[in-house]
């Protein structure tokens, strides 16, 4: 980037389709810049050498972006689809309001992560800090180290897998039974993920659902 402008690297890989011929991109010495490879839409493969600030690869769809350093805060904030994987640690607020996509942390991720989530996955090869999954509604947060105070604070719907200790629980977030379906989905997740840890390792969290209104039978409305 100490060649090209920013805007005008994003302003390429937004330019994206579905049809292009070049569908691989790398970005060297980004230098911690923020909002780095955001708003992709095309099923291209983006590789960012170095380590960026806030917000990148926000609001991915369809991409694949794969960070070799660390992340600020907001890491595939408002992810759609597609995959993000960040070799380091990841800041504040890793995948919020997530609706859709892969984002792996192979690192630690710090508090808040997945808050607000809507269908994201979110596997963290370490540890995640407090109140992580705070109000997440949908998707799976798989956590192969230890969690924060707070877990899950005013849980919905999502499905929390945590391998290591919780330090607490939120309101109304309570351990639950781990069914074969969960050894199951799970076991697909850490393959997706790269993850070395067996399903049976992990302990099972969700809602008591005491605290709100939601009908499950229209959770995908939410």
């Amino acid at each position: 980037m100490t060649e090209t402008p920013l805007r005008e690297v994003n302003e390429t890989l937004q330019a994206q389709s579905a049809s292009t011929n070049q569908t691989r991109f790398v970005i060297e010495n980004p230098r911690g810049s923020h909002a780095v490879a955001v708003g992709l839409d095309a099923p291209i493969e983006v590789t960012v050498k170095g380590s960026t600030g806030y917000y990148c690869a926000g609001m991915n769809k369809q991409a694949t972006v794969h960070v070799t350093g660390s992340v600020g805060p907001g890491v595939a904030e408002n992810m759609m689809s597609g995959t993000v994987i960040i070799d380091g640690d990841a800041s504040q607020y890793a995948g919020a309001t997530g609706h859709g996509g892969l984002l792996v942390v192979k690192g630690n991720a710090s508090s808040r992560c997945g808050i607000s989530m809507k269908g994201i996955d979110i596997v963290v090869h370490g540890n995640i800090g407090h109140m992580s999954a705070f109000m997440a509604q949908k998707g799976n947060l798989v956590v192969l180290g230890d969690a924060g105070d707070a877990l899950g604070d005013s849980l919905y719907e999502a499905r929390l897998f945590v391998r290591g200790k919780v330090k607490s629980l939120g309101a109304d977030c309570i351990e639950k039974e781990m069914r074969p379906e969960h050894i199951a989905l799970l076991r697909d997740l850490l393959d997706r993920a790269g993850a070395d840890a067996k399903p049976e390792e992990f302990t099972r969290y969700g809602s008591a659902r005491k605290l709100y209104n939601f009908n499950i039978d229209h959770a995908g409305d939410y």
